[in-house]
């Protein structure tokens, strides 16, 4: 009689160990979904020339030196565009890690640029679904080389140039990403009647992951008819990006000279059919500046 009232007991106690494991079970799937976010859509905040849907991590300071060589169309006398060069060096900072701030200076013109960048929203899955992130940009440039007719009344915000633009981007899978970058600008003077002052364009991105450390760009900007005189083409450029601990290596050939919007938007002259592109690169260096 004991020894069957012992194992009543103890089955009696099994059951309560099964069952309070199975109300705590129930409590953790009944927990309220979580939210997940697409991160790399693209490696760094910047395609090629065009700005992408990244922001710098709040706290953390991104130095660029970006490159471009001279025509490769200059033939052997000029080295295939290696005597020449352009060059960007610029810092970007992540005041958070939606709202970035940037300064630059290009030889190009000797111009001077700083944006200001937010994001709006971000790519999500879960508890909160969000199919696109979606960022905008501003930013303004002054460019600082001598004037051309130095002797006439010349007006400082003559020299001035701003953009804006909204990066809308989905990361399709761990490999391939997507942006379109509606860019919007306005330059307080141009040089003939038949150029306007507003120039409307439209930016396309595109990233194809090779490995885990290379993936291939490219980009393409169609400004909308009728806006710049003869002679200037929309811009387009690939390259790779090659991912090293704390750099980033993006080598590419482009048509455009400028490495800033009011540059490569409005001013691009090269022509892919005839070798007027640029072989060219951008390094980024992070560097942590506040937890």
């Amino acid at each position: 009689m004991k020894k069957r009232t012992l194992i009543i007991v103890f089955s009696l106690l099994n059951l309560a160990v099964l069952s309070a494991q199975d109300d705590l079970l129930a409590l953790l799937s009944n927990d309220e979904p979580t939210t997940e976010y697409a991160t790399a859509a693209f490696k760094t905040n910047r395609v090629i020339n065009l700005h992408s849907i990244e922001s710098t991590a709040g706290g953390v300071l991104d130095i660029k030196i970006s490159h471009r060589f001279g025509f490769v169309n200059g033939g052997f006398s000029e080295l295939f565009g290696l005597d020449q060069a352009s060059i960007r060096i610029g810092a970007d900072y992540g005041v958070t890690k939606r709202f970035t701030v940037g300064f630059g200076r290009s030889s190009y013109e000797k111009t001077y640029d700083g944006f200001l960048k937010y994001k709006i929203f971000r790519q999500s899955s879960g508890a909160k679904v969000m199919p696109v992130t979606a960022s905008l940009l501003t930013t303004t440039a002054i460019k600082t080389i001598p004037w051309a007719n130095p002797d006439r009344e010349n007006y400082a915000s003559s020299r001035m140039y701003y953009t804006f633009q909204l990066m809308v981007g989905r990361k399709f899978s761990d490999n391939f990403s997507l942006q379109l970058s509606p860019t919007l600008v306005h330059r307080n003077l141009v040089r003939t009647k038949s150029e306007s002052n507003d120039v409307l364009a439209l930016g396309v991105a595109v990233r194809q992951k090779l490995t885990k450390r290379v993936a291939i760009n490219a980009e393409y900007v169609y400004v909308l008819p009728d806006q710049l005189a003869d002679g200037y083409r929309n811009s387009l450029s690939i390259g790779f990006d090659i991912e090293t601990g704390g750099h980033v290596f993006q080598l590419h050939f482009t048509n455009s000279t400028s490495m800033i919007e009011k540059g490569y938007v409005t001013e691009t002259i090269g022509n892919w059919r005839n070798g007027g592109v640029h072989f060219g690169f951008n390094v980024s260096r992070v560097f942590t500046v506040r937890k």
